[in-house]
């Protein structure tokens, strides 16, 4: 088990997400991943094929000017071919000057296919937001207004 390819593979989602460069995050999951953000949104997990998580993606974090995610206390436990990684997040979301924040704890499962680590379940647990927390509706009114 190489603990550093699994990190770097989780680091690539988040810059891939953060420079909106669809094709890395995509890259990043299995065919099918266990999405849950319920501690955040009050929707139940799913599962998702990662076409279906990038539509999602992108057709919210686009309107903002820019996010930025940092990671960290990357903590795991083997598997035979899978690995559950728990780590600390925060992610700003920047519009106009404004920011908001979220906080919270990531679980996420790799599992070793095809000679790399891919996610198939991501789980993000809610601590706190901060800042202007209008901003995920105006982000998403931009959109719809194509204003981008």
């Amino acid at each position: 088990m190489n603990k550093q390819e699994i990190i770097r593979q989780i680091e690539r989602l988040f810059s891939g997400t953060d420079a909106r460069d669809w094709r890395v995050v995509e890259a990043t999951f299995s065919e099918k991943v266990l999405l849950d953000y319920s501690s955040m949104t009050g929707l139940p997990a799913a599962v998702l094929t990662r076409e279906e998580i990038i539509r999602q993606w992108s057709a919210f974090l686009p309107g903002f000017d820019s996010t930025k995610h940092q990671l960290g206390g990357f903590q795991m436990e083997f598997g035979e071919n899978s690995a559950i990684v728990h780590l600390d997040g925060k992610a700003d979301h920047y519009l106009n000057d404004r920011i908001w924040s979220v906080e919270g704890t990531y679980d996420v499962k790799v599992e070793f296919m095809n000679g790399d680590w891919l996610i198939c379940e991501f789980k993000f647990n809610f601590l706190n937001q901060s800042g202007d927390t209008d901003l995920p509706s105006q982000a998403i009114k931009r959109l719809e207004d194509k204003l981008v």
